[in-house]
C-alpha cells in the first residue's frame, strides 16, 4: 500500500499530469460560475426585457430569487482566475496583455450590476433613479457574458500571437472581433438567458411561471440559432478546435451537449420544470467540457500550451491539495448561506415604479 502511495504522489508530480488536474479544476470552476453566475446574468437580460401586464411581477420574482447572495456566485470566477495565475502563470500573463478590452467589458459590467442592483432596492430613492438603475443593471448584465464568451473564443482562434521573447505582440483588438467570436459571445447570452428562465420557472408560479416558461421557450430557439450558426465557422476560425470537435476525443460532446438541449427543451414545453432546469446544467456542463477537451493541450492556441505555461509541479500539487481541502469548507458553506437565505429576504425586491419617495 505505501509503495502505491508513493507511487501515486511521484504521478502527480509529474507536470502534465498536475497541468492537466489544475486545467479541469479550472474547467469545473468555470462550468459553476456559467451555471449559477450565468442565472444571475440572464435574471438580469429578463429583467431588462420584463414587459406584459405582469412586468412588476417578473421583476420581483427575479430580484427575490437572486436575492442577498447573488454576488456569492463570483465566488466561482474567483477561484478559477487564481488557480490560472498560481498554476499558469505565463498563460495568465498572455491572457492578461492580449484581451484587455473584452476582459475590462466583463469587469466593468459585473462591478455596475452590482451597485445597479443595490441602488435599484433602495427604497428612499427617486423612482427615476431606481428605473436608470434598473436598465444598467440590465445593459450590464448583456455585455458581461456576451464579453467573456467572445474572450474564450479568442484563445483559441489562433490570432493572439508571442514573439520570441514570448511577449504577445498582436493586436489587443485581436482574435475577439472576428465572426467567430462574436457568435460565441451571442451563444453565451442565449445560454445564460436560457438558464435564468428555466430556472425562474421553478420558482414561480401560475401565470407567471407560463410567462417565463415562453421566455425560456424563446431563449432556447436562440440557443440553437446561435450554435448552428457559430459552429460552422470554427472550420475556417479555429481549424484545431473543429478538428478536435468533429474528430478528436471532443467528438462525443457534438452529441451529448444537443442531447441535454434537446431534453430539456422537450421537459420544458412539457412543463417538466425540474428535468429542464436539470438538463440545461448538463448542456452547460457538456459544452464547457468539450470546449476544453478540444483545446487541449492549449491553454492559448497555438503558442501557450498547459505543460509550457505550467508553474513549477510543487507548486500546482500544493495549490490542488489546498482548493481540494478548501472546498470541503466551500461547498457545504455556499449551501447553507443559499438554504437560510435564498428567497427569504423581502427587502431585496423592486421598489414599484412611481412610488413616493420615503420621508
Amino acid at each position: 500500500m505505501l509503495s502505491f502511495m508513493q507511487a501515486s504522489l511521484g504521478d502527480l508530480s509529474d507536470p502534465n499530469i498536475t497541468s492537466i488536474l489544475a486545467g479541469g479544476l479550472i474547467i469545473l470552476a468555470l462550468i459553476a460560475y456559467a451555471v449559477l453566475g450565468g442565472a444571475d446574468y440572464g435574471g438580469g437580460v429578463w429583467d431588462l426585457f420584463a414587459r406584459g401586464p405582469r412586468t412588476k411581477e417578473q421583476r420581483t420574482l427575479i430580484a427575490q430569487a437572486m436575492g442577498p447572495v447573488w454576488e456569492a456566485n463570483h465566488i466561482w470566477l474567483i477561484f478559477a482566475v487564481v488557480v490560472l495565475f498560481t498554476c499558469f502563470p505565463a498563460a495568465f500573463a498572455v491572457v492578461g496583455e492580449a484581451l484587455p478590452v473584452p476582459i475590462s467589458i466583463a469587469l466593468i459590467g459585473i462591478s455596475l450590476r452590482g451597485a445597479a442592483f443595490a441602488f435599484r432596492a433602495s427604497y428612499w430613492a427617486p423612482s427615476a433613479f431606481r428605473d436608470r438603475m434598473g436598465t444598467i443593471f440590465g445593459v450590464a448584465s448583456l455585455i458581461t457574458p456576451f464579453g467573456m464568451g467572445a474572450a474564450l473564443a479568442a484563445l483559441a482562434s489562433g490570432d493572439i500571437t508571442l514573439n520570441s521573447a514570448g511577449e504577445v505582440d498582436s493586436s489587443v483588438w485581436a482574435g475577439w472581433l472576428t465572426p467567430f467570436a462574436l457568435g460565441v459571445g451571442a451563444l453565451a447570452l442565449s445560454l445564460v438567458a436560457y438558464l435564468a428562465a428555466v430556472f425562474l420557472c421553478l420558482e414561480a408560479e401560475g401565470e407567471l411561471r407560463e410567462d417565463f416558461r415562453r421566455r425560456a421557450l424563446g431563449a432556447a430557439v436562440a440557443v440553437g440559432i446561435t450554435a448552428t450558426i457559430t459552429l460552422p465557422l470554427a472550420s475556417d476560425a479555429v481549424p484545431s478546435l473543429w478538428v478536435s470537435l468533429t474528430q478528436g476525443v471532443a467528438r462525443p460532446f457534438l452529441v451529448i451537449a444537443p442531447a441535454f438541449g434537446v431534453t430539456s427543451l422537450v421537459a420544458l414545453y412539457l412543463r417538466w420544470h425540474r428535468l429542464a432546469a436539470v438538463a440545461a446544467v448538463g448542456q452547460t456542463a457538456a459544452i464547457l467540457t468539450g470546449w476544453g477537451a478540444a483545446s487541449f493541450p492549449y491553454l492559448v492556441f497555438p503558442s501557450v500550451t498547459l505543460a509550457g505555461a505550467a508553474a513549477a509541479p510543487q507548486v500546482q500539487l500544493a495549490i490542488l491539495v489546498g482548493a481540494t481541502a478548501g472546498l470541503f469548507i466551500l461547498l457545504p458553506s455556499l449551501w447553507l448561506l443559499f438554504s437560510l437565505f435564498k428567497g427569504k429576504m423581502p427587502g431585496m425586491v423592486v421598489a414599484p415604479k412611481g412610488s413616493r419617495l420615503r420621508r
